[in-house]
C-alpha cells in the first residue's frame, strides 16, 4: 500500500503534511538537525567558529531510528577522493534510511561558493571577481556547473551565495561578497541562485541580515545600523534572489542588529521573510549559530533555551549538528511548522519518494571537467581590472625582454585562492595533500605566457618590474583576509609596502598586481607605479588570466565592484554616500577613493554618443526608455561596461549622490558599435522615506550614463521628471532595468 506521503502525483505539501502527521514528536525533531561525520576529528583549526570546542562524538546507531534532517558537509570536511566519496555517501545514505521507520535519506549539504568545495573540484575564482566581471550571465553558466556537479553525487542543497553587500573592506569576508552597491549584488547574486536552482540544487542565501556591518569589521560583531540602511542597502539583494532567483534556503547570521541576534529575530526571519516576503522554503542555522545565542550573545542559559528562541524565530534547521535542538522539550506547534517545511523540501527534492536512491557509485567522477575549466578562465580573465596604466607600459612590449617578478605572491598558488577553496578550507590542516587540480603561479603563468623573456628577480637588470602582492586567504586568524581574518586598516598586510618602495625607487617600470580578497590603499604609489592591476582571487586560472592582460592576449573588461581607498585610514565608506558623506569642507579628511566603484580600464577606447530618452516625463508608476550608442574606436576587440546611475538632487530623507541602477558588458569588435537599450521603471526611484514605507515620489532626477560611479566618468547626463502621486511600493515593484544590447 503505497500511502498519501509516498505518491508522487499529489502535492509536495499534502504529501509531506500526510507524513508529518504520522510521525512522533521525536522524529519530527530529528528532521530539524543535522550530523557532521568527522567534524571533531580534522587536525589543525576549525572550518566553523568554535568547531572543535562544540562538536561533540555522536551515537549513530541511537540517533539514526528517529531519522535525520540533514547531513553535514561529506565531501568538504577532508580530502576524499570523488569516487569514493561518493560511494561512501551512498552508503551513509542507505544506513540512514533503514534505520527509520519510514525509510527516510537525510538532504546532503556542501559549500559551494567558488566551486563544489570538494578535493579535486573546480575552484572559480571568489564572489568579489563574480561582481568585478559585471557578468551576471557567466555567474548563472558557472553556478549551473557547479550544482550538476554536487547534484551528479548526492548533495542537495549548496550554501550560497553570499549577499552580504560590503560597508567596510577591512571585514575578513569582503573576499566573499559581491561589491558595495546592492543592486550589482542583487543581480550577480540573482544569476548564482537561478543557475545553482537551475541544477536541483537548493540555493542558501547567507548571511540574512546585516552581517557585513558590523561594527569595526569585526566578524560576528554586533551590526549598528538603522531600519533604513538595512531596508535600502542591505536587504534588497535577499529579496531579489528570492523573487527572481526562486532561492529555497536562508541562513540566518551571526550578527546582532541593534542587539536583537538575527538566530532570534522574528521580526526579519518571521514577519518580513514569512509573512512580507511570502517565502516557503527554510530557514537554516549557521554553524552554531543557534548555540551563540547561549555561549556568545546572552539570551539564555541553556541549550535548551536557545533552541526555543531560535524556533520561535523562525529557524527551521540547526547546523551543522545536532545540539540545541535535540536538548529538550520544544513548543510542539513550532517545531510541526518548522518539520513541515523540511519535509515539503525534501519531498520537492524527490526524497520522499518511494523510488529515490542515491547516486550509484563506481567508475570515475570527474569534479574538473575542461567545461568548467573553461567557465573558470573566462570568469577569471573577465574579472581582472586594470587599475591604472599612465604610460602605456601594458600590454607589454614586444622589445620587452627583460622581466623582473618580484613578490611574496609571485610564485605562490594561494594568490589565486579564497578562504572557501577547497586547499585553503581544509588543505591547510592536510600538508602532505596534493591540491588536486592545477593553480599555475603568475611567475608559471608568465613563463608560459613569454617564453621568449628573460625572467628574473634583479628590477634593476630588467626592462620592467611585476611585483605581486596581496592577501593570502585563511580562516580565523590563518590568514589576511577570509572569515576571522578581519584587518585594522587598509594598508599591504605584512610589511609588503616596503617591498613596492624598494621596488619603485630602483627605477625600472613598476607593474602593481595586486592579487587580494579586498581593496587596498594603494595611493603611496599612485603617480610612481607605471601599470597597477587588481585581481580579487581569482581562482585556478588566475595566474593565466593575469599573465594574458600584462601580455596583450588579453583585453582587461573588470570593473571594480568595490572602491579602492587611497590612505589606508581614510575609510571606510563606500560610494553610496550622501553629500555630507563626501569631501566638504566641514572636514579634514577625503574619503575620495583612488579608484571608483565600477573603475577599469582597456586597451581600447569608446566613444559614448546619441543618448536619448523615449519620455523626459513620466508617472511614479511608469517607466521610460534610455538609449545609447558605444563605438570600439581602438584597434582591437574589447569589451565595455556602460553604467547606468540614478542622481535623485532632492529627497525627504539624506540619500546616496548616486547610486547603480542599471549596466551591461558590450563586446565589440574594432570599429564596431552597438546600442544600449535600458527600460528604466520609475520602481527604482524607490527609497525608504521619513516614516519607513517605500516611496517613489515626483519630482526632477538624472539618470548619468557613466564609466564609472565617479562625476568625473560621467558620459552623458539623462534629465527626467516623475510626474503625478507619491506612490508606496512593496514587494510588488520592479527590482531592475530591462537591458538590451543590439
Amino acid at each position: 500500500m503505497i500511502h498519501p506521503w509516498q505518491d508522487p502525483a499529489l502535492p509536495a505539501a499534502a504529501r509531506a503534511a500526510d507524513l508529518l502527521a504520522r510521525m512522533t514528536t521525536q522524529e519530527k525533531i530529528a528532521q530539524l538537525y543535522s550530523v557532521w561525520p568527522g567534524s571533531n576529528e580534522t587536525p589543525g583549526g576549525d572550518m566553523a567558529p568554535l568547531q572543535h570546542a562544540l562538536s561533540e562524538e555522536i551515537d549513530l546507531a541511537e540517533l539514526l531510528p528517529h531519522g535525520l534532517g540533514q547531513l553535514t558537509r561529506p565531501f568538504g570536511t577532508s580530502p576524499v577522493d570523488p569516487a569514493e566519496g561518493t560511494a561512501r555517501l551512498a552508503s551513509l545514505q542507505e544506513r540512514i534510511r533503514s534505520a527509520n521507520r519510514f525509510g527516510l535519506p537525510a538532504l546532503a549539504h556542501e559549500e559551494c561558493l567558488t566551486g563544489f568545495t570538494a578535493w579535486q573540484a573546480t575552484i572559480f575564482p571568489t564572489p568579489l571577481a563574480w561582481g568585478a566581471s559585471f557578468d551576471p550571465a557567466l555567474v548563472k553558466e558557472m553556478a549551473s556547473s557547479i550544482g550538476a556537479v554536487m547534484r551528479s553525487v548526492g548533495i542537495h542543497q549548496g550554501l550560497a551565495p553570499v549577499l552580504d553587500v560590503v560597508r567596510d573592506p577591512r571585514w575578513g569576508r569582503t573576499e566573499e561578497s559581491i561589491g558595495e552597491d546592492p543592486h550589482l549584488v542583487a543581480t550577480v547574486g540573482t544569476a548564482y541562485v537561478q543557475g545553482l536552482e537551475s541544477a536541483g540544487i537548493v540555493a542558501t542565501l547567507k548571511h540574512f541580515a546585516g552581517y557585513s556591518a558590523s561594527r569595526g569589521a569585526r566578524n560576528h560583531a554586533p551590526a549598528s545600523i538603522g531600519p533604513r540602511e538595512l531596508a535600502d542597502v542591505i536587504l534588497p539583494p535577499f529579496e531579489m534572489a528570492l523573487r527572481e532567483g526562486g532561492a529555497r534556503s536562508v541562513m540566518a547570521a551571526y550578527n546582532d542588529v541593534d542587539g536583537l541576534p538575527a538566530h532570534a529575530h522574528h521580526r526579519l526571519l518571521t514577519q518580513l521573510l514569512r509573512e512580507e516576503w511570502q517565502f516557503t522554503g527554510t530557514v537554516v542555522a549557521d554553524y552554531f549559530g543557534v548555540t551563540l545565542l547561549e555561549s556568545a550573545h546572552g539570551l539564555t542559559d541553556s541549550p535548551a533555551g536557545a533552541a526555543a528562541l531560535a524556533l520561535a524565530a523562525g529557524v527551521d534547521v540547526e547546523l551543522p549538528a545536532v545540539r540545541c535542538y535535540g536538548s529538550g522539550p520544544l513548543d510542539e506547534e513550532l517545531v510541526d511548522r518548522a518539520a513541515l517545511r523540511v519535509l515539503t523540501q525534501k519531498c520537492e527534492l524527490g526524497l520522499l519518494d518511494p523510488d529515490w536512491a542515491p547516486p550509484a557509485a563506481g567508475g570515475t567522477v570527474d569534479f574538473d571537467p575542461p567545461h568548467m575549466r573553461d567557465l573558470a578562465r573566462q570568469l577569471a580573465q573577465e574579472s581582472v581590472v586594470l587599475l591604472a596604466n599612465g604610460d602605456g607600459t601594458l600590454p607589454l612590449a614586444p622589445g620587452v625582454r627583460r622581466i623582473a617578478v618580484l613578490g611574496p605572491l609571485a610564485d605562490d598558488p594561494a594568490a589565486m585562492l579564497g578562504c572557501y577553496t577547497f586547499p585553503r578550507h581544509v588543505l591547510l590542516d592536510h600538508p602532505d595533500v596534493p591540491m588536486g587540480v592545477a593553480v599555475p603561479t603568475l611567475l608559471d603563468a608568465l613563463r608560459a605566457e613569454l617564453p621568449d623573456a628573460e625572467i628574473g628577480d634583479d628590477p634593476a637588470a630588467a626592462d620592467v618590474c611585476v611585483v605581486a602582492v596581496g592577501d593570502r586567504s585563511g580562516l580565523f586568524g590563518r590568514g589576511t583576509s577570509g572569515e576571522g581574518c578581519d584587518a585594522a586598516d587598509l594598508e599591504l598586510p605584512e610589511g609588503q609596502a616596503e617591498l613596492v618602495d624598494r621596488a619603485v625607487a630602483s627605477g625600472t617600470p613598476v607593474v602593481l598586481v595586486v592579487f587580494s580578497g579586498r581593496p587596498y590603499a594603494l595611493g603611496r604609489w599612485a603617480d610612481r607605479a607605471a601599470a597597477v592591476v587588481q585581481a580579487f582571487f581569482p581562482g585556478q586560472d588566475g595566474g593565466p588570466a593575469v599573465a594574458g592582460i600584462l601580455s596583450g592576449r588579453v583585453n582587461p573588461s573588470g570593473r571594480l565592484p568595490v572602491s579602492v581607498p587611497r590612505e589606508p585610514a581614510g575609510q571606510p565608506y563606500t560610494y553610496l554616500a550622501p553629500p555630507l558623506g563626501q569631501v566638504s569642507g566641514a572636514s579634514n579628511l577625503d574619503p575620495t577613493p583612488l579608484f571608483p566603484f565600477g573603475h577599469g580600464l582597456s586597451y581600447s577606447t569608446y566613444d559614448w554618443t546619441a543618448a536619448s530618452v523615449d519620455a523626459e516625463s513620466f508617472p511614479t508608476d511608469g517607466e521610460t526608455a534610455l538609449r545609447v550608442t558605444v563605438r570600439n574606436t581602438g584597434e582591437r576587440a574589447g569589451t565595455e561596461v556602460v553604467q547606468l546611475y540614478l542622481h535623485d538632487p532632492v529627497g525627504k530623507v539624506a540619500r546616496p549622490v548616486v547610486r547603480l541602477v542599471g549596466y551591461a558588458r558590450v563586446p565589440l569588435e574594432a570599429g564596431a558599435s552597438a546600442e544600449v537599450h535600458f527600460t528604466f521603471p520609475a520602481d527604482l526611484a524607490a527609497y525608504t522615506g521619513p516614516d519607513g514605507d517605500r516611496i517613489v515620489e515626483p519630482g526632477a532626477l538624472e539618470l548619468r550614463l557613466a564609466s564609472s560611479s565617479a562625476g568625473t566618468d560621467v558620459r552623458h547626463v539623462v534629465p527626467v521628471t516623475l510626474t503625478g502621486a507619491e506612490r508606496v511600493v512593496g514587494a510588488e515593484r520592479r527590482m531592475r532595468c530591462e537591458v538590451r544590447v543590439k
